[in-house]
């Protein structure tokens, strides 16, 4: 039981409390403070409300305070972010949070403490809400920092050469501008929680030793709880198992160069009994099962019992349901390329790694897999020490093309399947969640959930005009926009810009297009097949001959959009657009450069790369 009341605190009465709730509802945690330390001013005798104000305000902003910024492109760098502000204002310190993009700049210069959690995409690419924030600290404008104390967490994928590339430039940046490193960088593979967990124990027990606790101006009990709104139960560490209704093969034969022609899948699932929501512009996670064939392969390889039993961890399981279900195999890494090269003792491999040739590791991690590897530089494994190089398998991300408006509690997917010839083996090369998805029939149930994407989203006004610029699978959440648009009544224009090989065989969803023109739909389509002609033309080309429309929709307000391949495509795209500003705006290349960064600040300009 509660202490009593001293008897000068009369309780309040329900019409005072159900007031005091309703102002309560919509205040954030410094508001509540505030709120607290205004309610303190005026217990002060009755201190007039001017002066119960500024005692508010000198309260609320005289202690110290964390500030968290984080840049994510798939939602992984704001979960870390979210939970340690989580755990900083649980705490009982001040603490903000701020995506990137949302971050003002020109307050850098006044941080006294300050954390970045951010990740690191394809070739060392700061992700999209974070861009102007990556320029801004790299850039001349950014102030000298000789007050400022800060640490960085670093996401990242070693698959990739540039890991963590990013965050290690940042981490380094704020220094040469005089900040004070508060406690090392972390650099975080696919298996996030390892790095991260302990580096936010550290910065926890750094903000409770740095920042001044903020003293409770008043006991607050809540008088009821607010309404929340009912979620799923079903989440990323708890998917729901999903049936597949329709997995359809939308391209043609013959239409690669190597053996195997390119598969491209329309895939339909069922949500019903989840609760699960989505809008158009989110992804859909999905935790895939390896090739089958490929964990055959790698047990023989390495003459491995696939039913013996392995621990790690808590955890014991066949080894054949470590390489199934649980470790990355498809995709090498270079932690697992240092191990083996010291148990290999590869010649070719040591050079690589220890020359730190980028050329040669990029070419390595892109090109091979872990069973080439092996194969490749032979080397003895126990199977213990295997699963424990491997790293943990991670859920992919696939863009929605599907708008919930139309086809209700089903999620719709285009699935580009991963699989590929090598010469001298009759097995070809997969990729996991791709191939998971095309050889899975009707009725299978495959493990989801929704990851969402706030920062790819329609307008808000539905009188916008929308450019949707998507090559290849890069099309699937425009099929979801156009579809959502058509059941709003949307009035704003829908241009679209496609491109892939060949019309005959990869005009992805071409009879809903032109039905969608018929119907006004969509208004303009821009095709770019770059292997119908002699000379190759890409979405990028078929922009700089619009470019005149282009730059006049954009002037109008148009929304514009890109999805699809992060390491040439985005980057060609957007090179296509800078120049198409300069040119019809007159504008010189850094002017240019600023007019994207503000359609990227209004949300004008959103990317959904991978």
């Amino acid at each position: 039981m509660p202490a009593a009341l001293p008897n000068q605190f009369q309780p309040i009465t329900e019409e005072n409390a159900a007031l005091l709730d309703r102002l309560t509802e919509s205040l954030d945690h410094g508001g509540l403070w505030w709120l607290s330390g205004y309610a303190a001013g005026l217990a002060r005798g009755r201190t007039a409300p001017a002066a119960a104000l500024a005692t508010a305000a000198s309260e609320a902003t005289t202690a110290p305070q964390l500030t968290i910024v984080y840049g994510s492109q798939t939602g992984n760098a704001k979960r870390q972010a979210e939970a340690l502000s989580a755990q900083v204002e649980s705490a009982g310190f001040g603490v903000r949070l701020l995506r990137a993009d949302a971050y003002p700049l020109r307050e850098l210069k006044n941080e006294r403490h300050l954390v970045i959690v951010i990740s690191t995409q394809g070739d060392g690419d700061p992700p999209d809400d974070a861009r102007a924030f990556v320029e801004f600290v790299a850039g001349k404008r950014a102030p000298k920092l000789p007050d400022l104390r800060y640490s960085v967490l670093a996401l990242g994928d070693s698959s990739y050469p540039q890991f963590c590339a990013i965050g290690r430039q940042l981490d380094e940046r704020l220094a040469e501008l005089g900040a004070r490193r508060w406690f090392a960088r972390g650099d975080a593979d696919l298996d996030i929680e390892t790095v991260a967990s302990p580096w936010m124990a550290t910065a926890l027990a750094a903000a409770r030793e740095a920042l001044k606790p903020q003293v409770p101006l008043a006991t607050v009990t809540p008088l009821r709880p607010h309404a929340q709104t009912a979620a799923s139960i079903y989440s990323r560490d708890h998917p729901f198992p999903a049936e597949m209704l329709v997995n359809q093969r939308i391209t043609g034969r013959g239409n690669r160069r190597t053996t195997l022609d390119k598969d491209v899948r329309h895939v339909e699932l069922s949500l019903e009994g989840s609760g699960l929501k989505y809008e158009p512009g989110d992804a859909l996670g999905v935790w895939p099962v390896n090739p089958p064939r490929l964990v055959d392969a790698l047990l023989a390889t390495l003459q491995l019992d696939g039913d013996a039993g392995i621990s790690q961890g808590d955890q014991t399981l066949p080894l054949r349901e470590w390489l199934s279900t649980k470790r990355e195999i498809t995709r090498l890494s270079r932690p697992f390329l240092v191990r083996h090269a010291e148990r290999a003792g590869a010649a070719a491999l040591d050079a690589i790694l220890a020359a730190n040739d980028t050329a040669a590791l990029a070419d390595l991690l892109a090109n091979r897999q872990l069973i080439d590897l092996l194969r490749d530089y032979p080397a003895a494994w126990n199977a213990d020490d295997f699963v424990a190089a491997l790293r943990p398998l991670v859920p992919r991300l696939f863009s929605i093309a599907s708008s919930p408006r139309l086809v209700g509690e089903e999620v719709h997917l285009t699935v580009a399947h991963v699989e590929y010839a090598v010469e001298g083996d009759i097995d070809p090369r997969w990729g996991t969640a791709s191939n998971f998805l095309a050889r899975s029939d009707g009725g299978a149930t495959i493990p989801v959930f929704i990851e969402r994407n706030e920062r790819f989203r329609l307008p808000d006004d539905a009188s916008r005009d929308i450019i949707l610029i998507g090559p290849g699978t890069g099309v699937a959440p425009f099929r979801a926009f156009v579809q959502e648009r058509a059941e709003t009544g949307a009035s704003g224009r829908n241009w679209l810009f496609f491109g892939n090989p060949h019309a005959h065989s990869d005009f992805l969803y071409q009879l809903e297009w032109q039905d969608a023109l018929k119907s006004g739909a969509l208004h303009r389509l821009d095709l770019a097949f770059s292997r119908d002609q002699a000379h190759k033309i890409y979405v990028q080309d078929r922009l700089r001959e619009r470019g005149a429309d282009v730059y006049e929709w954009l002037q109008s307000g148009a929304h514009l959009y890109v999805c699809g391949d992060a390491t040439r495509m985005a980057k060609d795209v957007h090179a296509a657009l800078l120049d198409i500003i300069a040119s019809h705006g007159g504008k010189s290349a850094d002017e240019a450069g600023d007019y994207l960064n503000e359609l990227q600040a209004q949300g004008r300009y959103a990317r959904d790369v991978y």
